[in-house]
């Protein structure tokens, strides 16, 4: 396993050991969970952050930067 200034995310060995016994549905329900997951913690998140937003505010925020921008 190498780290350097463009490598961000470092999977353990054993992890990958685990992901490739998956089927490929059962890899992508957990990245599907694992976006859930981000999702409501950044919403949490804002909310605390910002008890003033609206829900719609809120629901735009967490929409944009989870898209990176894009929305």
């Amino acid at each position: 396993m190498r780290l350097d200034y463009g490598q961000i995310e470092v999977v353990d060995d054993k992890m990958v050991e685990i992901l490739q016994r998956k089927t490929p549905a059962e890899r992508i329900a957990v990245g599907f969970r694992m976006w859930i997951s981000v999702r409501n913690m950044l919403l949490c998140h804002l909310r605390h952050t910002h008890p003033e937003w609206s829900e719609m505010d809120l629901q735009q925020e967490v929409a944009r930067r989870l898209s990176h921008g894009a929305v």
